[in-house]
């Protein structure tokens, strides 16, 4: 398989893109959702923030490799052709997932920013994008989770939409992108 997409199928490079930003999404709210099983200033409860804000971060470095990706390369057409509202709905939930891979690690590195907190990312330790102000954390966190709450809807959606297309309306969508099929 090509690393560029076709006009039938996605390449590899999209592929394995788009899962590994799955898994990693995946890890993000996973180690959110654990952090509350532990008591605060517990070193497990640091830990699974420190591996929220970096798979986070990572989540926001790759994006853009995503969208550079889908910038050169054609999409791959679905066959049979969809109405054009269902062409309409699939652009507007990928512009939203693209927001929100880019919007909620933004706003989670704002708020470590604007909280005085350090930035790790993988060994290092970013620059704050703000200067301190805790009022201004405080209202970018209550963003960021609202982000996250869209994000499991948007998610759940996104692999629903899937399925109808593969169980449902019979055509290609889901094959386009899965790794192992022809």
């Amino acid at each position: 398989m090509s690393w560029k997409n076709t006009p039938s199928r996605y390449g590899s490079l999209s592929i394995g893109l788009h899962w590994l930003m799955l898994l990693l999404i995946a890890a993000v709210y996973a180690c959110i959702e654990l952090k509350s099983f532990y008591p605060k200033g517990s070193d497990t409860r640091e830990l699974l923030k420190q591996w929220h804000f970096m798979l986070g971060l990572t989540v926001f470095t790759l994006v853009w490799l995503r969208i550079m990706a889908r910038l050169i390369a054609p999409t791959p057409r679905i066959e049979p052709t969809p109405p054009a509202w269902q062409n309409a709905l699939a652009k507007s939930m990928h512009l939203a997932l693209y927001a929100l891979m880019i919007g909620a690690p933004l706003a989670g590195w704002t708020i470590l920013s604007a909280a005085g907190k350090p930035i790790p990312f993988w060994g290092l330790e970013l620059p704050p994008l703000i200067g301190e102000n805790r009022e201004l954390a405080k209202q970018i966190k209550e963003l960021h989770e609202l982000a996250g709450t869209l994000g499991y809807w948007l998610v759940g959606l996104h692999a629903v939409a899937g399925l109808f297309h593969h169980y449902v309306a019979r055509d290609n969508t889901l094959k386009r992108i899965l790794p192992l099929s022809r």
